[in-house]
């Protein structure tokens, strides 16, 4: 099935919202690290802006989102996420490649990552390489690792 990539639109935040708490349980975490992470996972209209948020679709359902924002020279992936359904079905890559793509067209030279620990092997294969760790907005004292694209 292809993928189609569109613009998000405003009153799809919630469900966004749900995709991306679907996405990031899919590693296997409980309900209380869950919870943590609701306020750092919520996405809001003012969000979705087009020139740095996309959604997947497949046969008109929405199954992944992408957003970047700049950062100094770079652009920091913000969020990736994907139905776990459609987990290993090619959507990550489409909305990673869509990243790599938006953050040329704003001017970065890399596309900063914090990754998911479960996620870091997709980013890898996808030619992204860790260059340390970041602190988890979500869980004090835990940390990501950090992976960098060089565009």
């Amino acid at each position: 099935m292809t993928v189609n990539l569109r613009p998000a639109l405003p009153n799809e935040a919630p469900a966004l919202t749900a995709l991306s708490l679907r996405s990031k349980a899919y590693w296997g975490y409980d309900a209380a690290f869950m919870r943590a992470c609701v306020d750092e996972l919520t996405l809001y209209p003012s969000d979705l802006a087009p020139e740095t948020f996309v959604v997947a679709t497949r046969d008109e359902t929405v199954v992944g989102l992408a957003q970047i924002a700049p950062l100094d020279h770079d652009a920091d992936l913000l969020a990736l996420f994907v139905e776990p359904d459609h987990m290993g079905h090619g959507v990550g890559r489409v909305l990673f490649e869509w990243s790599v793509e938006a953050a040329r067209a704003i001017g970065a030279i890399r596309l900063m990552i914090e990754a998911d620990p479960g996620a870091e092997p997709f980013y890898a294969r996808m030619g992204a390489v860790t260059v340390g760790t970041a602190p988890s907005g979500s869980i004090p004292g835990r940390v990501l690792p950090l992976m960098e694209y060089r565009l």
